[in-house]
């Protein structure tokens, strides 16, 4: 199991030990609730560590020192924001998870109190909440949620100025960035993944819309 974390050791705010034991939590109340809720996909629950945990880890590689407040986008089963609270556990980081589905709104309070996240869970979809009642994120998360020009769309809102998004995405990047480009500006990062020999971590920063130039 700590295995799959260990190359992430540099940027956890405890130890090792400590992470791994609060994410086996994590990963029991998961197969618990999966019973009753698809919260990821049933042919990976048997790879948690790697195609889950490892998987949204790698995020941390790519946070700036003054990166506190997230926001995480259709966090379903808590994904990545769950493993990156972990991991964060004893800093000033904040996180804000989005997630319309009530049963998965459920498991999402559940996980924060049992483990003692500094998570907020806002139980709605993005377009139904009013940017400015919840703090500019730094950085705003995603994972298989939806295609990047209806990402962009819901993302748009909440941008402030120094917001970046870093986003999961798949072989699918090359022409999902390309359509996005047809309706907003930004500048990008592509990072490969860790776990996924054809995955990449898009970094966007500075979007704007062009119909609002």
């Amino acid at each position: 199991m700590a295995s799959a974390i260990a190359s992430y050791a540099p940027c956890l705010s405890r130890s090792i030990d400590e992470v791994e034991h609060d994410l086996e939590s994590y990963a029991q109340l998961l197969r618990k609730w999966q019973q009753v809720q698809n919260l990821v996909s049933r042919e990976t629950l048997s790879d948690v560590w790697t195609r889950h945990f490892g998987d949204s880890l790698q995020v941390l590689r790519h946070l700036l020192p003054d990166d506190v407040n997230f926001m995480d986008l259709g966090s379903g089963g808590g994904l990545p924001a769950i493993p990156m609270a972990v991991a964060s556990k004893g800093t000033n980081r904040r996180f804000v998870l989005v997630e319309p589905t009530a049963r998965k709104v459920s498991f999402l309070r559940t996980v924060s109190r049992e483990l003692a996240l500094t998570t907020t869970v806002i139980g709605s979809r993005s377009d139904d909440i009013d940017s400015r009642e919840t703090p500019v994120p730094d950085v705003i998360t995603s994972r298989a949620l939806a295609a990047l020009p209806q990402l962009a769309a819901w993302m748009k809102p909440f941008f402030g100025p120094q917001t970046r998004a870093l986003l999961h995405k798949g072989r699918e990047h090359v022409e999902e960035l390309k359509e996005t480009r047809a309706s907003w500006e930004f500048d990008v990062l592509i990072h490969p993944s860790d776990t996924d020999p054809s995955g990449v971590i898009l970094e966007i920063s500075n979007l704007r819309s062009k119909s609002a130039r």
